[in-house]
């Protein structure tokens, strides 16, 4: 098995692999062009997306700045929006339904470390430094007409459901189901969302 195979079965797998790093580097640069494209450039910033990310429906805005890991695991419906400065770590898939609105400073994170720093990092080489640290992923899917407050922060293998509101500043651990306004430290359901 691979280590991409591994990251995407969430299994521990080294994030130093050849193919990742490749990967990895292809999108930092791909993703520094699209935050330095003119703004008003769609051609240009359409022929980034669709080398950058992995699928995507019609009418996608991103307003950069943009941050990803690979880009190529993260996947959106129709009619999406995202604000600036948002930061989707794709260590796994991220899978965004249609009509989603996602404010500034959203950070969705598929990545996470053990947390024996033993198993995050191996063994000391012999010139005391170490490997790049051993990772694990979980997806993290957004259902279709969601709208996630700016700030928000979603942990590994989280689900939100359809027709959810997600408030500012909210850290979403657990899985939120469809048709509810949830928002807080840890994101709680708050009320139905009609």
């Amino acid at each position: 098995m691979t280590e991409r195979e591994k990251m995407l079965a969430g299994q521990l797998y080294d994030c130093g692999d050849p193919e990742l790093l490749d990967r990895w580097h292809k999108a930092k640069d791909l993703m520094r062009d699209y935050n330095l494209a003119n703004s008003a450039d769609a051609a240009e910033k359409e022929r980034i997306l669709n080398e950058l990310l992995g699928g995507r429906g019609k009418n996608l805005w991103i307003t950069a700045p943009f941050y990803v890991d690979y880009g190529n695991n993260i996947y959106f419906g129709n009619n999406c929006e995202v604000n600036m400065n948002c930061t989707f770590l794709d260590d796994n898939k991220i899978v965004i339904g249609d009509n989603a609105l996602i404010a500034p400073n959203v950070q969705i994170y598929t990545a996470f470390h053990p947390a024996n720093a033993a198993d995050r990092f191996g063994e000391c080489k012999e010139d005391g430094s170490f490997a790049f640290c051993k990772t694990i992923t979980a997806p993290v899917t957004i259902g279709d007409n969601v709208w996630i407050g700016g700030g928000a922060i979603l942990l590994p293998g989280v689900t939100i459901g359809d027709n959810v509101v997600i408030g500012a500043g909210s850290v979403v651990a657990k899985d939120i189901p469809s048709n509810v306004i949830a928002y807080g430290n840890p994101c709680r359901v708050v009320r139905e969302n009609r």
